[in-house]
């Protein structure tokens, strides 16, 4: 279940003025929010890093693994590589046929931004998919030089550079495939001007706005609300040159970085 984006602006908005510490207006929120969103997405990485190190509890909902995974699980997708010029190209289409886009760029409209390879999956006329293994230069190269090693339809192997996939045997020119990771999408708590020119939530969320008056809700997992807003309050404290919000901010998140590792 994803976060609520008026909720967290409300609830920022709601701690900033409550002794007149300062207010955001939505364009900053939308930037700090979406800033916000992308740390704890990356902290999902390292954290993943730090359980596999240690042993994990067999009963259900308490594997931190498994919990980590499940709160990467709405930015996981795949498609179809493409092959041109002895290569594969990266999908330019998702599973839920949203256009993908790459280095950098900001999406917009029903694009998605890729964030990292998965699996490289081939898929032959007969017999059953095969994952094809991601080999380093060197060894890419090497293991071709013995019967013995060199890569088959049956065990493949690839090459990932510069964007494209170089996979061995030749012979494989299609049905490649691969899932990936995208990026959260950008938060925008849209609105329309009121009356007197305040801002009005509009909670339409059908596609993402190019007019800013159509929102986009956290893709985080909700037990990351109190987090984002913490982490959100902390940026604030910076905004508004409240040296006490970002003291107070600060501490809240590393006693919830504390209460993750203990």
């Amino acid at each position: 279940m994803a976060i609520n984006v008026d909720t967290v602006y409300k609830t920022v908005l709601l701690i900033l003025n409550k002794e007149q510490r300062g207010y955001m207006t939505p364009d900053e929120f939308n930037k700090v929010a979406t800033q916000v969103q992308l740390d704890v997405f990356e902290q999902y990485f390292d954290d993943l890093n730090q359980q596999l190190r240690v042993p994990q509890s067999d009963y259900d909902y308490s594997d931190r693994q498994m919990s980590i995974d499940e709160k990467l699980s709405p930015f996981k997708t795949s498609g179809d590589c493409v092959f041109s010029t002895n290569k594969f190209s990266l999908p330019v289409l998702d599973d839920a046929g949203n256009d993908v886009v790459y280095g950098g760029v900001e999406p917009t409209g029903s694009q998605v931004a890729f964030h990292s390879l998965g699996t490289v999956i081939y898929t032959p006329l007969t017999g059953f998919p095969t994952e094809i293994q991601r080999l380093a230069r060197n060894e890419f190269y090497n293991i071709q030089k013995s019967p013995l090693t060199a890569s088959t339809e049956k065990f493949p192997t690839y090459l990932y550079e510069g964007g494209k996939l170089a996979i061995s045997p030749s012979t494989i020119q299609s049905a490649v495939s691969t899932s990936f990771l995208r990026k959260p999408k950008n938060i925008i708590w849209g609105f329309n001007l009121g009356s007197v020119g305040q801002y009005l939530y509009s909670s339409s969320t059908t596609t993402i706005p190019t007019s800013g008056k159509l929102s986009q809700n956290f893709e985080l997992n909700a037990s990351e609300q109190i987090n984002v807003i913490s982490r959100i309050l902390f940026y604030s404290g910076v905004i508004v040159r409240d040296p006490q919000v970002v003291q107070v901010a600060s501490s809240e998140i590393q006693q919830n970085e504390i209460n993750k590792k203990s």
